[in-house]
């Protein structure tokens, strides 16, 4: 699976530098995005280190902000042409009750886990479908089921899925493969970033059984991508947990959800 150009987005940190990792020795051109440039150019120079030769272009772009988005849109089509795979997979998290979450936070959230995925995704698909290529879209197990404490985020994640499959089946026709990733809990930064102020996160009982590391979650996902598999659920117990929750109807879901242990302390509203 060679490619001349790899696009990755959120590859500061977690995952995204594990694509970039994976990926450095699949391609000419990788385009590296995040918000942190500090992070981008640490990346970039220990790439630089492994793969001679790799032309890394690091992206300090914002896809939280629309204009950023288009911004960056544009300097894309003017990348070396050639076979492109695109990897969506900056995204936000906030743990807590939905009342209190900050309007900011809401709108971030919105903006870089669904609209920067559908909009870049969409800018992207005319040199796909012309010049060949793939697309890789971060989802989550928690896409398969409504998450209370975690509701926009795992709402936001059913888009991912949902909307990868619909995708894929369009273009079917094309060559264009496209994958839903869904990871259970990964050992990131991720956590960390999504509690909010003096918040303490408390860990469901199960919930350490289902960790994964990023390796394993970027390894298995790009041979399921090889594959031309729909999705990837990386690791036998987080593809057992989602075919149970896929079975399961949601009027069986809901009374475990509305008894579910909590993981984070109530707190009022926060202000925008």
């Amino acid at each position: 699976m060679e490619y001349e150009l790899v696009i990755i987005t959120g590859a500061s940190s977690g995952l995204g530098r594990e694509y970039a990792r994976a990926l450095a020795g699949r391609t000419r051109t990788m385009v590296i995005a995040a918000r942190r440039r500090e992070r981008l150019e640490s990346l970039a120079g220990e790439l630089a280190e492994t793969q001679r030769g790799l032309n890394i272009v690091c992206e300090a772009c914002d896809l939280a902000d629309p204009a950023a988005r288009d911004a960056w849109a544009d300097k894309l089509q003017r990348m070396p042409r050639g076979r492109t795979l695109l990897v969506n997979n900056a995204g936000l998290g906030d743990y807590g009750e939905y009342a209190g979450a900050k309007r900011e936070r809401v709108r971030e959230m919105v903006q870089v886990n669904i609209a920067a995925v559908a909009e870049l995704t969409h800018a992207l698909l005319p040199r796909l479908i012309g010049q060949g290529g793939d697309v890789l879209n971060v989802a989550s197990l928690a896409a398969d089921v409504p998450l209370p404490d975690f509701a926009l985020y795992a709402a936001s994640k059913a888009f991912v899925a949902s909307f990868s499959e619909g995708l894929r089946a369009e273009l079917r026709q094309s060559g264009v493969r496209v994958l839903a990733v869904c990871p259970g809990p990964v050992h990131t930064e991720f956590g960390e970033v999504a509690l909010r102020r003096g918040q303490a996160r408390r860990e469901a009982p199960l919930r350490s059984w289902f960790y994964t590391t990023a390796e394993r979650v970027v390894q298995e996902s790009l041979r399921a991508l090889e594959k031309g598999c729909a999705r990837s659920y990386p690791s036998a117990k987080v593809r057992l947990a989602g075919c149970v929750l896929r079975a399961l109807p949601l009027w069986l879901l809901r009374p475990a959800l509305n008894r579910r242990p909590r993981r984070v302390a109530s707190q009022p509203p926060e202000a925008s």
